[in-house]
């Protein structure tokens, strides 16, 4: 089995985005940073994230319900925060003109991350 590596030492961003681009698979899915686009690839970044984190956070949470060791009413609070969290996230994708294919990064060897 071989493992994917960056390595890295040159201090350049096409050096860099050229390593982050052989690890995936799709032309979509490549992070290309310039000066130009930083602060869209920054928002990329950081709502792929955020997104990974929410749907991780609600696996856990519907765990923990499905498991009965949650009241009716942290059932309750949770899913209104959940579906607060999921409307928040429309809007910054939105404000951000990005859909959910663009936040769906492939890792290789490991498939898609969402």
């Amino acid at each position: 089995m071989s493992e994917n590596k960056i390595l890295f030492n040159s201090g350049s961003f096409d050096g860099l985005s050229e390593e982050i681009g052989k690890l995936t698979n799709s032309e979509d899915s490549k992070l290309r940073l310039t000066p130009d686009n930083a602060d869209s690839g920054l928002a990329k970044l950081v709502l792929t994230l955020v997104e990974l984190i929410r749907k991780l956070v609600e696996k856990q949470a519907m765990r923990r319900v499905d498991g009965g060791t949650l009241t009716d009413e942290e059932v309750e609070r949770l899913g209104e925060t959940l579906m607060k969290l999921e409307q928040k996230m429309e809007e910054l994708k939105k404000h951000f003109n990005l859909t959910d294919r663009d936040l769906n990064i492939n890792l290789g060897p490991l498939g898609d991350l969402m």
